[in-house]
């Protein structure tokens, strides 16, 4: 089943949300603000995407952090972040069957991926 990780009230992940329901394909959302976020999940995205990717750098979050946790940013203190602050991790983040990992929204990669 491919799974949708993000957060209910934000713009991105409302038109991937629709994206996937107007084409059909169905997903299993996991709601951050509710479930949060394990450590070994993140570390396999990392291992896949990288941190820098998945570290959403431009919301609210992020500009909430002091000026010397952005300068002295790095892996393990990134892990750390969005471990306690998911709502730091880029949105969507999206799981395929086949374990392929796509990060922000796209309608041209979405119809990439499912062949729309």
């Amino acid at each position: 089943m491919i799974q949708l990780y993000g957060i209910p009230n934000c713009d991105t992940m409302r038109k991937a949300r629709k994206w996937l329901q107007d084409h059909g394909i169905e997903y299993q959302f996991h709601d951050y603000k509710k479930l949060g976020i394990d450590e070994p999940r993140l570390r396999e995205w990392m291992a896949k995407v990288g941190w820098e990717t998945l570290l959403n750098r431009r919301g609210m979050m992020w500009r909430k952090l002091s000026q010397e946790q952005r300068d002295t940013i790095d892996e393990a203190s990134a892990l750390q972040l969005m471990t306690g602050i998911p709502s730091i991790i880029k949105r969507p983040v999206l799981v395929t069957e086949d374990g392929h990992i796509e990060v922000g929204f796209s309608e041209d990669r979405y119809k990439e991926l499912f062949q729309q």
